[in-house]
């Protein structure tokens, strides 16, 4: 099973979310479409609908997934999370600014 970071736009608040899974498809429809009733306090649902605006491989360990969650959510910075959106199609710039090593396999 392989770990993915991922960050979210909501277009009707401007804002973005950083999230880790092990299944992008099925938590991106969680977040836009769940009807579960502990879903309304969460902050995913107050500012529905997301698109998805990057995914980014982390490899077997989800204590890696979220140490990398944790550290971009740490940086509380838009910019950054933008830089990280334009590196998307760059691994090894994307590594450098989340500070893990690339081709983590």
């Amino acid at each position: 099973m392989e770990y993915l970071v991922y960050i979210l736009y909501s277009p009707s608040a401007d804002r973005y979310y950083v999230g880790h899974t092990h299944d992008i498809d099925a938590r991106l429809k969680d977040h836009n479409e769940s009807e579960r009733p502990y879903q309304a306090t969460k902050y995913t649902f107050k500012h529905r609908p997301w698109e998805l605006k990057a995914v980014f491989p982390i490899g077997p360990s989800r204590a890696l997934a979220m140490q990398v969650e944790r550290y971009i959510k740490r940086q509380k910075s838009r910019k950054f999370i933008e830089q990280l959106i334009d590196a998307k199609d760059d691994p090894e710039r994307w590594a450098r600014l989340v500070r893990v090593p690339a081709g983590r396999d």
